[in-house]
């Protein structure tokens, strides 16, 4: 994970040809972002995010990301939040990808690659404009709901099985 404090200093640190397909990544990226996501670091790599001056109330109390760039061990990896969190956007990069002829290799998030060439980088811009921050915001928030009645409700049973054992136990 690199210290790099700025974007800049992250690019410099790394070696020329990982810089060049980063950066060729990166341009796609800061081209399709809408208006409202600003680009920093974070977590080690590039991070495209929503300002906590815009929206705190994130979970960890970090700028909520959108999309991350960055150069891993054996990869170059671009994280992409949109299609983490919304099916049907998930449903569009792969078709996108599909289209173009291209392999998606992606884990939830992370869309792994050596070089820029192995994307199709029409789907990817497309993936990334297609949700404002507004809506980016909404879908995080939906999932943060999700993420609270589901622990609600595994709460709920752990008590309603640890009752039902109890009683078991006095018949």
């Amino acid at each position: 994970m690199s210290a790099a404090k700025t974007v800049e200093e992250y690019l410099a640190s790394l070696p020329d040809e990982r810089r060049k397909e980063l950066s060729t990544v990166r341009a796609v990226v800061k081209k399709k972002l809408p208006k409202g996501y600003v680009e920093g670091m974070a977590y080690g790599m590039i991070y495209y995010h929503i300002p906590l001056a815009r929206f705190p109330e994130t979970y960890n109390g970090q700028p909520l990301c959108y999309v991350g760039l960055a150069a891993q061990k054996n990869h170059l990896a671009l994280y992409l939040m949109g299609a983490y969190g919304s099916a049907d956007s998930a449903s569009k990069l792969q078709k996108g990808f599909a289209r173009a002829g291209k392999k998606l290799d992606m884990g939830k998030s992370c869309v792994r690659f050596k070089a820029a060439n192995d994307l199709a980088l029409d789907a990817i811009g497309e993936s990334i404009a297609s949700m404002s921050p507004e809506a980016y915001i909404a879908l995080y928030e939906k999932s943060r709901l999700l993420t609270k009645a589901g622990a609600k409700k595994a709460t709920k049973a752990k008590a309603v099985a640890k009752t039902a054992t109890k009683s078991k136990q006095k018949s």
